[in-house]
């Protein structure tokens, strides 16, 4: 068995938060785990006692970010995994959402986990070694219509994932981004944010709902729990990861289409360079 670990995860109240902290504490593992509402975290406290520090946390708030951080690392001592999974989705197209919901996508998604990341570095940093968990998407590498603003908060984590990974890699501090399909959690259920509708969309949706309906069954998300055991086990864990069967061959076709796209345009790309 691995050594023990400890985490720090948010967004614990349901989905892949909660399962990834059972499967934690299950296996004798340490926990920090937050959601908004910490009354949620209490069967987890009750279960696992000591081995669960149960936090209260808005990952918007960038000083309560700072503060369960620490509070963590002064609760158990070090810090192990640190793993960003607070976050939901906005449905509605580029023109239909308005301003303070895309504001609050990019709050919540990205400097959510940019100020959970920040917060843990430093301790990272001094222990020489952690792995950084940032929960994307298979809508981080790709984009489809109608979840436009969600699409770019997951690319923004992708992107500073990537360099962060670089940055930190000298400390002995692994950063790894899960791209998980559509499992059958609550995500575009209640906790998912709807924009006012403009009825010239509509064909769109109805576009979308197709596409939907097509898919393959949703992944189960138990099945998750022992999959993020040998992730952070791992000697060498990878940047990127999907979870989900079906997700590699759905992101295929667009990545070798953007091959062919930019090998097509080579020739204007070279044209704009000037001479050489």
């Amino acid at each position: 068995m691995a050594d023990s670990k400890v985490w720090f995860i948010t967004g614990c109240s349901k989905g892949f938060g909660r399962i990834w902290a059972e499967a934690a504490l299950e296996r004798g593992d340490k926990v920090a785990a937050t959601a908004r509402d910490a009354s949620t975290l209490a069967p987890l406290a009750e279960k696992h006692g000591d081995a669960v520090l149960a936090l209260a946390l808005d990952v918007r708030d960038m000083e309560a970010d700072y503060a369960a951080v620490r509070e963590a690392h002064e609760r158990f001592g070090r810090l192990d995994v640190v793993v960003n999974n607070a976050g939901y989705g906005l449905f509605g197209t580029i023109e239909e959402v308005g301003a303070e919901q895309a504001r609050e996508q990019i709050e919540t998604n990205v400097f959510g986990a940019l100020w959970v990341t920040k917060a843990a570095l430093p301790i990272l940093r001094e222990q020489r070694s952690g792995h950084i968990i940032q929960v994307s998407s298979i809508g981080g590498i790709t984009a489809f219509p109608g979840i436009g603003l969600y699409h770019a908060s997951k690319w923004a984590l992708e992107a500073l994932s990537q360099s962060l990974s670089v940055e930190v890699a000298e400390f002995g501090i692994h950063v790894t981004l899960i791209e998980p399909q559509g499992y059958s959690t609550d995500w575009a259920g209640p906790s998912a944010v709807q924009s006012e509708p403009i009825s010239a969309y509509e064909p769109v949706r109805e576009a979308r709902a197709r596409r939907v309906a097509s898919l393959k069954s949703p992944g189960d998300p138990e099945a998750t729990g022992p999959a993020i055991l040998k992730l952070v086990d791992a000697e060498r864990p990878p940047l990127r990861c999907f979870f989900g069967a079906d997700a590699f061959d759905t992101v295929r076709p667009d990545y070798e289409a953007r091959l062919a796209n930019w090998e097509a345009w080579d020739w204007l790309a070279q044209e704009a360079h000037g001479e050489r």
